[in-house]
C-alpha cells in the first residue's frame, strides 16, 4: 500500500487485526509504527522476526522516503528531520490517534525525535539499539579497530568515506560485518534477508558520508520532552550503537525503561528474538502513562 504524502509516497504494510471478537463485543487492538535503520535499507529486514507482535497489536511497516518500495527524490530530502515528519503524515494520513513506536537503530533515531517533537502521537516508544547523537560514529570506529578482522576494518572505512555507493557494495559490506552485527551470525539466512530486501546507497551515504546529517546530529537536548512509556533495549556486544549510549538515552527521557541483552550485539532480533519480542510485548501491555 502506499501514501502519497509531503510530496512523496511513502510504502506502507499491514499485519495483524485492529479489532479483534472477544466473546459478544470487538476490541481494538494497539497500532504499532515499526521504523527501521540504515538508513539504505527498507522494512522487509523485520519479517518474519517480528511477527510474532502482530497477536497483541497491528503491526504498521514502512520505508523511509528514497529507500525500499517508497518513491525516490532528492537525496537531499533524505534526513532525519524529513523522515520524521513523513512518519508523523503518515500517522495523520491513517487516521491513527497515539501509536506504539518501535524504531531500531536509525529507525529509533526516528521514533526517539518524533516522540520528542511530537508527544501526543506516540503512546508508548520502544527504542532498540540506538543512539541520540553523533558520537557513536567515533565510538564505532574504536571499537572496529578493537575488534574487527582487516577486511572489516576495510568495508567500514568505506562506510565512513561514503564509498558505499553501488547495492553491490552495500552488499559486501553487510556480509563481512555480519558477524559484527549479530553474534549468532548465519550468512545463508543473512543472505536470504538482503535478498529479499532492497538497498538505496544514496540514502546510507547521505547519512554516513563526510558532511552526512549523522555526522553532527544531537537529539539530547530534546528527550526530556517524550512523555510516552519508554523501552530502551541495548545489546552488550553492540559495536555500532554500544550499550553506552543506551544508558545515557535512559538517563535523559524520563521514566524510562532500560533492558541490556547479553548474548546481543547490534541485532538483538537475530541473537535473542523470542526474550526481545517478550520484553516489547509485556512493555505494551502494562506499561501505561
Amino acid at each position: 500500500m502506499r501514501a502519497r504524502i509531503r510530496g512523496t509516497e511513502i510504502y506502507f504494510d499491514v499485519e495483524g487485526m485492529g479489532l479483534v471478537p472477544d466473546g459478544a463485543r470487538m476490541v481494538e487492538r494497539p497500532v504499532a509504527f515499526v521504523i527501521h535503520g540504515g538508513p539504505g535499507g527498507d522494512h522487509t529486514g523485520f519479517k518474519p522476526g517480528l511477527g510474532p507482535l502482530a497477536e497483541r497489536m497491528q503491526l504498521i511497516y514502512f520505508d523511509h522516503r528514497g529507500q525500499g518500495r517508497s518513491a525516490k527524490g532528492d537525496p537531499a530530502t533524505y534526513t532525519l528531520d524529513e523522515n520524521v515528519e513523513d512518519m508523523e503524515a503518515l500517522r495523520q494520513h491513517l487516521g491513527l490517534g497515539p501509536i506504539v513506536s518501535i524504531g531500531t537503530s536509525y529507525g529509533g533515531m526516528v521514533a526517539m525525535a518524533h516522540a520528542a517533537r511530537y508527544p501526543r502521537s506516540v503512546s508508548h516508544l520502544v527504542l532498540v539499539v540506538t543512539a541520540a547523537h553523533a558520537g557513536f560514529n567515533a565510538r564505532a570506529r574504536q571499537i572496529v579497530a578493537e575488534r574487527g578482522t582487516a577486511e572489516q576494518k576495510e568495508v567500514a572505512a568505506q562506510l565512513w568515506a561514503g564509498a558505499l555507493d553501488t547495492p553491490e557494495k552495500l552488499r559486501r559490506y553487510y556480509d563481512v560485518m555480519g558477524p559484527l552485527y549479530a553474534r549468532s551470525h548465519d550468512p545463508v539466512a543473512a543472505k536470504a534477508g538482503r535478498d529479499r530486501g532492497i538497498l538505496s546507497p544514496d540514502a546510507l551515504n547521505r547519512a554516513f558520508a563526510p558532511g552526512g546529517f549523522l555526522q553532527s546530529y544531537d537529539l539530547r537536548p530534546e528527550l526530556a520532552n517524550i512523555v510516552a512509556p519508554t523501552l530502551i533495549l541495548a545489546g552488550r556486544h553492540d559495536w555500532i550503537c554500544p550499550p553506552e549510549f543506551s544508558e545515557e538515552i535512559h538517563r535523559l527521557v524520563p521514566g524510562s525503561d532500560l533492558r541490556i541483552f547479553e548474548e546481543s550485539s547490534h541485532s538483538i532480533r537475530a541473537d535473542e528474538p523470542r526474550k526481545m519480542i517478550d520484553a516489547i510485548a509485556g512493555f505494551v501491555a502494562y506499561k501505561t502513562r
